[in-house]
């Protein structure tokens, strides 16, 4: 028997009455060594529970292995969980959604456009059971059947505003059931049109989501389920922002009046998000509704507990309400963390990107990312022109995502997905002079039926309808950065090419920090090695988080891949976020 069972109108947990008071915290989102900080500050917040995803793609990078290492150690963020006596609602998907890389669906199988993606399709669903064979061993030993944390795991996610395959739904219950998972199993849709209708199964608990409108949310959630808890999956409190658009906000107190309404309810609830966290690396996903629109680094959706694990004014709001309908801690607010003194630095090496090329696939057409096997990154494609003179490249079916051209290694011009753009006037230089195209993959596609589509080059390239040829393909995934030992001394004041720039800083005491890089415009950044993410100066965003446990007492090396130019040799850490004007 699962340790949380339902009844006419609520939970028990061990037979005794319980409501589920959760917030959202993604184990893959917070340096590891942050987990507990972030878990202790929601139990003192007044939860009770905290829920996560589980994102495949990282889980599972290639078809035969399953990584459970650092920032990927999803028993030891359960063993912390545990510990500071909180429940988990485990979200393993497969489809995340979550502003997630491609929803958490690996690339590997993505790649195949045959497969229908999240239907019974027997080779969808039959990569899903190999990978639940490798991920849940290790994880029922966490389960509440076994004395563990995890109370209730979901099955798929918000599947009503994707398909209506129920075939592939109860697929999935029985996959988890016949591998060990006992405990209450729900599903967690929209409450709009036929959301709920789509998504749910019989004897699987229904949970909402929503962030405003809470009465007529759960009237329709008891409509659809006339007993059973009522649950909001996901109470939306804040929201994500797009690289060029506006910074979200949500005012504390309009949050705070909804949450209240919906636990004067009965009502229980998952806060969506509790905490954010940060996409590091290349981890950000993209929206594709009218338009590709790729999500920025930082996932801090305006959340009770800031990016850097700051009470935000939703904390003291939201803890307020909860005392008004549950005992919580007595302890006080915590307080800020500690930050670094401003920080100057200046990058004195530096070396052009095409220098760290990597091995060549030669092809007669360009190759896509996918075909590369490369899930995130560059890919810079080589070829000669034969013709001099002004002319026109086509590139049949556009990019993925952004393209910068260059001839004999003179920028030519840029193309970007979000302008659908596929045509380049250039002036060729010479005869057999030679075409470098840099794509940049900017986030896979997280929501829709746009998931799957491909990076790079997207199909061939011509230059006044003569296609190109014989082209070498340098896949770049910059899963770690070139050593810095091989820069040379910059001597330049400006840098006009892309290229790594290293400089190093010291650090008396390691805390949290905020990157700063004005005159900067686009690239990656890495602190002693760690993926900090992406900039672009286009914002919202303008500073990148740096954990405290990134640095380290002493030297610390700052290294960008700047894929434009810059003004400056100078970045700056500073002690204060920026990411756009607040309330946008």
């Amino acid at each position: 028997m699962p340790a949380l069972t339902t009844t006419n109108d609520g939970f028990l947990l061990h037979g005794e009455p319980f409501r589920i008071l959760s917030g959202a915290l993604h184990y893959f989102r917070v340096h590891p060594d942050q987990w507990s900080d972030r878990l202790h500050k929601a139990r003192l917040m007044g939860l009770n529970t905290v829920e996560t995803y589980i994102p495949w793609n990282l889980h599972q990078p290639t078809p035969d292995t399953l990584d459970l290492d650092g920032l990927l150690d999803l028993p030891r963020f359960l063993r912390l969980a545990a510990a500071e006596g909180l429940h988990v609602l485990l979200r393993p998907g497969p489809y995340i959604c979550a502003e997630w890389d491609g929803g958490g669906l690996p690339y590997w199988l993505t790649a195949d456009p045959t497969i229908r993606l999240r239907t019974s399709d027997p080779r969808f669903t039959g990569a899903v059971d190999r990978y639940l064979d490798l991920l849940l061993p290790p994880l029922l030993p966490h389960m509440a059947a076994a004395g563990g944390p995890v109370i209730a795991v979901q099955v798929e996610n918000e599947y009503g505003a994707y398909g209506d395959d129920i075939a592939y739904l109860k697929h999935l219950e029985a996959s988890l059931r016949s591998r060990g998972i006992e405990e209450l199993l729900f599903t967690c849709d929209q409450t709009d049109g036929d959301h709920l209708k789509n998504g749910t199964l019989p004897g699987v608990l229904a949970t909402g989501t929503f962030g405003s409108r809470v009465d007529r949310s759960l009237a329709r959630l008891r409509e659809h389920q006339p007993q059973g808890p009522l649950m909001c999956g996901e109470f939306w409190i804040g929201w994500f922002d797009h690289w060029g658009g506006p910074h979200h906000g949500r005012d504390a107190a309009d949050a705070a009046a909804d949450l209240d309404r919906l636990l004067a309810a009965g009502a229980s609830v998952n806060i969506y998000m509790f905490h954010g966290g940060t996409n590091f690396g290349f981890t950000s996903g993209a929206n594709h509704h009218h338009a590709y629109v790729p999500t920025v680094t930082s996932y801090d959706y305006d959340a009770p507990l800031t990016e850097s694990g700051d009470p935000g004014p939703k904390y003291h709001a939201f803890r307020e309400v909860l005392a008004r309908h549950a005992e919580i801690p007595p302890t006080p607010t915590p307080a800020p963390t500690p930050k670094l003194p401003l920080t100057t630095l200046k990058l004195t090496t530096s070396a052009p990107l095409l220098s760290h090329l990597g091995p060549a696939v030669r092809a007669t057409a360009p190759l896509t990312a996918d075909e590369l096997g490369q899930r995130a990154g560059y890919v810079l494609y080589r070829t000669t022109v034969p013709a001099e003179g002004a002319g026109l490249l086509a590139f049949e079916g556009g990019v993925g995502d952004r393209a910068q051209v260059f001839l004999d290694g003179a920028p030519a011009g840029v193309l970007e997905r979000e302008r659908y753009d596929e045509t380049l006037p250039v002036h060729v230089p010479r005869r057999d002079a030679v075409l470098d195209v840099l794509v940049e993959n900017q986030g896979r596609v997280n929501y829709g039926p746009r998931i799957g589509v491909p990076k790079g080059l997207l199909g061939p390239v011509s230059l006044d309808g003569e296609p190109l040829r014989d082209w070498d393909c340098h896949p770049l995934p910059l899963a770690e950065p070139p050593d810095p030992t091989t820069f040379a001394p910059a001597t330049a004041p400006v840098s006009r090419e892309p290229a790594f720039h290293h400089g190093t800083f010291d650090v008396t005491e390691p805390a949290d920090a905020f990157l700063a890089l004005p005159g900067w415009t686009k690239g990656q950044a890495w602190i002693n090695g760690f993926p900090l993410g992406r900039y672009w100066n286009r914002g919202p965003q303008r500073t990148l988080y740096v954990p405290a446990p990134v640095l380290r007492p002493g030297s610390n090396d700052l290294i960008l891949l700047e894929l434009h130019g810059t003004t400056t040799r100078h970045a700056h850490l500073t002690d204060t976020p920026d990411l756009g004007p607040a309330g946008s």
